[in-house]
């Protein structure tokens, strides 16, 4: 679960995703995505122009990583208290904690998450707006993330979302370049 040391020779923090353009060294997925588009999206295509699919544009973009993934990690974490590299013995008492904190707290609280993107996207054909923007691409791995891990049921608007995304021109080039996303602890 932790980067590998080879991207502290990148980033002093070893942070994924990192990229380098033209001398900048950019860290977090959303100052990412935000720099991406104002430096070579000149025609807006990735961001809306209209306020209100603005607003929405900025809030998908800051859920994905301050609200969404947080629970999901937490949830990783949790998950992995009775497996390696945890000590053996101390495994089943780890197991039943994570087991405990997941019920009690984190499957609540992605159930909850969970309902309120597919009810969003219930009322949206895309995040921010008719087309594909920023905040797709901010929100996709957590969303990909929450469907591998399970647990919620009936979603339909945001698996009708992900089969969207998956048969975009975009994503085919991607998995083309970079191989299938692999997301850790998927069931």
């Amino acid at each position: 679960m932790l980067a590998p040391d080879s991207l502290k020779k990148v980033h002093p923090l070893g942070k994924s995703p990192v990229i380098e353009d033209n001398g900048l060294i950019l860290a977090e997925s959303g100052a990412i995505l935000e720099y991406l588009q104002e430096t070579y999206d000149a025609e807006s295509r990735l961001k809306p122009l209209d306020p209100a699919h603005k607003v929405q544009y900025r809030f998908w973009l800051h859920y994905a990583e301050g609200s969404l993934m947080p629970l999901l990690l937490m949830k990783l974490v949790f998950s992995s208290l009775g497996k390696p590299p945890v000590p053996f013995g101390i495994r089943t008492l780890g197991k039943a904690l994570g087991q405990g904190v997941q019920k009690a707290y984190l499957n609540p609280q992605l159930e909850t998450h969970a309902r309120f993107i597919d009810s969003h996207l219930a009322k949206n054909s895309w995040f921010a707006g008719e087309t594909l923007s920023m905040a797709d691409i901010q929100m996709s791995f957590p969303l990909f993330a929450l469907l591998a891990r399970g647990g919620i049921a009936n979603l339909p608007h945001i698996q009708a979302w992900k089969q969207k995304v998956e048969t975009s021109p975009g994503w085919q080039r991607t998995l083309q370049q970079g191989g299938p996303l692999t997301i850790p602890g998927e069931d």
